[in-house]
C-alpha cells in the first residue's frame, strides 16, 4: 500500500513500488484523462506534473512519486494557468480527434507557469516529445500563445 498525493488529495493505493504512475492512476485511482499512447515516453499522451514538472507517467514508477504531487488532467483547470491554457484550446479549436490533447494540455501548462512569454522556439522546445498524428501543432501553437496573452 503507497500513499500518493493525487490532484491535491492524499490516497492509499494497493499498487507495487514498480508499477508506472500511468496504471495506478487509470486502473486503482480510476482518473482515465490521462492516456496511454506508446508505452515508451515517447508521444507524451500520458503526460502528468510531478510536483509542477511533465513527466511521461508510462515509465515513472510510483515509487519515485510518494511524497510528491500528482497534478493530472482531472485539476489542471484548477491552476489559473491550467485554466488559461484549457480556454485557449477551447477557443482555438485545437482538438481533432483529442487523443493525445491531455498531454499536450499539461505540457503547455506546464511551460506557461514557467515562462509566461514563450516564443515559438520555446513552445517547439517543451512540446518536443507531445505528438498528434492529427497535425494540430499550428493550433496548439496559437492556443499557447493566446493562453500566454490572457495570463499577462
Amino acid at each position: 500500500m503507497l500513499t500518493l498525493n493525487i490532484n491535491g488529495e492524499d490516497k492509499q493505493l494497493d499498487v507495487t513500488d514498480d508499477m508506472p504512475i500511468l496504471w495506478a492512476l487509470r486502473d486503482v485511482a480510476h482518473l482515465t484523462g490521462t492516456k496511454f499512447g506508446c508505452g515508451m515516453a515517447q508521444c507524451g499522451a500520458c503526460t502528468v506534473h510531478l510536483d509542477g514538472q511533465p513527466i511521461r507517467s508510462c515509465v515513472t514508477p510510483v515509487a519515485l512519486a510518494v511524497g510528491k504531487r500528482i497534478t493530472t488532467i482531472e485539476q489542471i483547470g484548477a491552476d489559473p494557468v491550467g485554466q488559461a491554457v484549457q480556454s485557449a484550446w477551447q477557443e482555438i479549436d485545437v482538438v481533432q480527434c483529442g487523443y493525445c490533447q491531455s498531454g499536450q494540455i499539461m505540457a503547455a501548462t506546464a511551460l506557461l507557469s514557467s515562462n509566461k512569454s514563450p516564443t515559438d522556439a520555446d513552445i517547439d522546445a517543451a512540446m518536443n516529445g507531445n505528438i498528434c498524428r492529427c497535425g494540430t501543432y499550428p493550433r496548439i501553437r496559437a492556443a499557447i500563445h493566446q493562453a500566454a496573452r490572457k495570463l499577462a
